[in-house]
């Protein structure tokens, strides 16, 4: 897909399609409601999995992306189950950072039990750093995104404190419908009784919306300091 063809408000970087939806779905959901433009880069297919094909997961990325409103969203195609923060996927990453100029990027959490998702961080900071870089045969101008959030993944069971939480109470359904578009992905290996792959996402933003007395919410961490402008931005 070619770039958008203004800056994004928001990209999410996602490992594998569905990764965006169950980490970020309501976040993507509010910054839409907020007049954001919001992109959304898959690293891999995520494919093979058990029930999944190329082809279905392609069908599946597509229904989410139009329950979520997206601006833009691409693959890279980087090899699923063995990428690698290396030279090419940098470039590769950089280049899009640089064509898409994103005032935020929203990036996996760097502690996971997936190796990809592992990966995936390190590479997000990388080409972070690389798309600044002048003097260079990388697509577009040079740019360094401003700001870049991290987000949790579902594989390793760790509770690691928040730099903040986003209300997503408002957008909960649609972010479970966004979900859901991945059939092929979410009863693999689970059993239709409670709780399901879909309880537990909900569940989980239930427990973070608890956190902030909210009904539903999506945590992010930050290696760097947040500034606000006043204490009026506080809940």
């Amino acid at each position: 897909m070619p770039p958008p063809q203004e800056s994004l408000d928001l990209l999410v970087v996602a490992t594998h399609p569905d990764d965006a939806e169950i980490s970020v779905g309501g976040t993507i959901l509010q910054s839409k409601a907020n007049g954001q433009s919001v992109g959304v880069l898959d690293l891999t297919s995520g494919e093979p999995t058990p029930r999944g094909t190329a082809e279905l997961r392609a069908k599946e990325t597509a229904a989410a992306s139009q329950v979520l409103a997206l601006d833009w969203r691409d693959n890279l195609n980087l090899p699923n189950r063995s990428l690698q923060n290396d030279l090419a996927a940098r470039r590769s990453l950089a280049g899009v950072f640089r064509l898409t100029r994103p005032a935020i990027i929203l990036a996996p959490y760097w502690d996971d039990a997936h190796p990809d998702h592992v990966a995936a961080s390190a590479l997000c900071d990388a080409a972070r750093f690389w798309s600044k870089l002048s003097r260079t045969d990388l697509p577009g101008e040079p740019f360094h995104p401003p700001k870049i959030y991290y987000y949790w993944s579902i594989h390793l069971r760790i509770h690691p404190a928040a730099a903040f939480v986003i209300d997503v109470s408002a957008h909960i359904d649609r972010k479970m419908q966004a979900v859901g578009c991945y059939a092929s992905q979410v009863a693999v290996g689970r059993s239709a009784e409670h709780p399901t792959l879909l309880d537990d996402v909900k569940d989980r933003a239930r427990y973070w919306g608890w956190t902030i007395g909210a009904a539903y919410a999506e945590p992010f961490a930050s290696r760097e300091e947040i500034g606000i402008a006043d204490l009026g931005v506080l809940q």
